[in-house]
């Protein structure tokens, strides 16, 4: 029985997660994606990664409660201890989910600055984490950040923070776990509107880049894919962005 290398993609229920779970497809991994909310994306999500030859798997967890990944990876291990499977090692993991709460640094409720850091920062060091540990093989972590970490959102305050400190954290765990496992992070600038943002301040945001126009899916995962082949890179995070940095 042919044994598929597994790739994780937490969030890849939809979104820019899809997009780079079916990258992961395409490229020969088997793919499993972690959903919390997005039950019936994440099963049709799997149903198109079948169509690239390749095992898929969905399990449902809610990353902002430690107890929750804990299950997730015992249920990641079931999988990869089934004499029955088609699963080799766990090779790839990418952390995607993330909220983004909108509000004022003056008025911000508690509640929603704990969740941006708890889903965007906490979840991915601990997935991180327990990744390593079972990467024996070698491996690469990749971290979706955002190209406003180097930014000042006022508007998202909780979020742009959350991404900052992600772009950090890749920096020490790329040296901690080093050199079985790399660790990267892809800063996508604008990609696809947010339900937080108008379809006039979209516009806006897009006629500003030096490029005039968002990125699409592919040239977003394309980043991944360079992180895949080119086994010298860690640490670091690629900006695919149209300029916006330059702004």
């Amino acid at each position: 029985m042919e044994k598929y290398p597994l790739a994780v993609v937490t969030g890849g229920a939809h979104r820019l997660g899809r997009a780079l779970a079916y990258s992961l497809a395409r490229l020969g991994y088997a793919v499993l994606i972690h959903y919390h909310h997005s039950g019936q994306e994440a099963r049709k999500t799997v149903d198109e990664i079948k169509k690239y030859d390749v095992p898929g798997y969905c399990l449902q967890a809610d990353l902002t409660q430690p107890d929750q990944i804990t299950s997730l990876f015992s249920s990641i291990d079931l999988l990869l201890s089934d004499h029955s499977s088609q699963l080799s090692n766990l090779a790839v993991w990418v952390n995607s989910a993330a909220v983004m709460p909108r509000g004022e640094a003056l008025s911000l409720p508690l509640e929603q600055w704990d969740i941006a850091i708890n889903l965007n920062l906490r979840a991915p060091f601990l997935n991180a984490q327990q990744a390593s540990r079972r990467m024996k093989r070698g491996g690469l972590i990749v971290n979706i950040s955002d190209i406003g970490a180097a930014k000042a959102w006022s508007r998202f305050p909780s979020y742009t923070v959350s991404k900052a400190a992600l772009e950090s954290l890749t920096k020490v765990l790329a040296r901690s776990f080093a050199p079985m496992v790399r660790v990267n992070a892809i800063a996508p600038g604008l990609v696809l509107p947010s339900n937080n943002v108008s379809d006039k301040e979209w516009d806006k945001l897009v006629g500003n880049l030096p490029l005039k126009r968002p990125a699409k899916p592919e040239e977003i995962y394309s980043a991944l894919g360079i992180l895949l082949k080119n086994e010298y890179i860690t640490g670091q995070t690629i900006a695919v962005d149209g300029g916006y940095s330059l702004l």
